[in-house]
């Protein structure tokens, strides 16, 4: 019934804990198959995913082009795209089974709540914006999830090959009155934000989206986003 599309590029030390999240889909049998769509690691990122039994397939690197290629290699009626340091809280899979058996949910994608792996009083600040950026401008990123069927996908014309907003980009065609918000909780690694600090990086996220907004080309706010 689903097929899950993690993009990576050198995820070896984030994937496993995000792929672990996955077996109860796996065990219930919601979970069909794992697609990782590769750009071109180093290390042992495919390795650890054909050992855990997924099927990955590679191209050039950039997250809109691999989750784009992910999503022509799988093969359910529904599509989880999963960021590689992203791990699903339990539970997800008995909401997403639930909410796959509506009957309205075929015309509409679903997102998961954003977390933070980090127990900082920062963490908590930056989870309760992105909260309000859902709200107020119904705009999820990728590290939220995004769980669509495949008629809603091809409908909406699915992943442009983009160097970043990619999500953004989706989003935004997908429209606010077709996102569901679950309960269920993804959970990103801080890696980046506690690098480059949490007022930082946001603030250098903001300036990139508002870049998009005023229709800059996504191949140059990429060079300024690094």
């Amino acid at each position: 019934m689903l097929s899950v599309i993690i993009p990576t590029l050198n995820a070896e030390k984030n994937l496993p804990q995000t792929l672990s999240a996955l077996i109860p889909g796996v065990v219930s049998g919601l979970i069909k198959e794992v697609v990782v769509s590769d750009g071109g690691s180093v290390d042992q990122t495919c390795e650890i995913a054909e050992s855990t039994g997924c099927r990955c397939v590679s191209g050039p690197p950039g997250r809109g082009a691999q989750l784009a290629k992910g999503a022509r290699a799988a093969r359910g009626d529904w599509l989880l795209f999963l960021h590689a340091d992203t791990v699903l809280s339990p539970g997800w899979d008995e909401e997403v089974s639930n909410y796959m058996s509506q009957g309205y949910a075929a015309a509409h994608a679903g997102v998961f709540r954003f977390a933070l792996d980090d127990f900082r009083p920062q963490a908590r600040r930056l989870e309760t914006m992105v909260a309000l950026r859902c709200w107020v401008l119904a705009l999820p990123y990728g590290d939220q999830g995004l769980l669509m069927h495949r008629s809603l996908y091809d409908r909406t014309g699915g992943y442009a090959e983009l160097p970043l907003m990619e999500d953004v980009d989706l989003i935004r065609r997908i429209g606010r009155k077709r996102l569901i918000y679950f309960r269920s909780t993804a959970q990103t690694s801080a890696t980046r934000y506690i690098s480059d600090g949490y007022v930082r990086r946001p603030l250098r996220n903001l300036f990139c989206l508002s870049l998009f907004f005023l229709r800059v080309p996504p191949r140059l706010i990429a060079r300024l986003y690094g």
